[in-house]
């Protein structure tokens, strides 16, 4: 799903920048360009990057 129409960024690209390393909304922006433009798409992509946060430690926490 498109979730930045002004930079074309998806919900599977930000999930797949999450597991590059970006750990904050701010390195997300730098990397994909999310929300850098009108903006609109700032809470479905924080959304999107908590989830894949919180997926993506649940998945470090079981190979613990």
């Amino acid at each position: 799903m498109y979730v930045c129409l002004c930079h074309g960024i998806t919900d599977k690209q930000i999930r797949k920048a999450v597991q590059g390393g970006c750990g904050s909304m701010c390195d997300l922006r730098c990397k994909t360009s999310v929300g850098n433009q009108c903006g609109k798409c700032n809470k479905t992509a924080k959304k999107i990057f908590q989830q894949a946060i919180e997926q993506d430690t649940s998945v470090i926490a079981t190979f613990k």
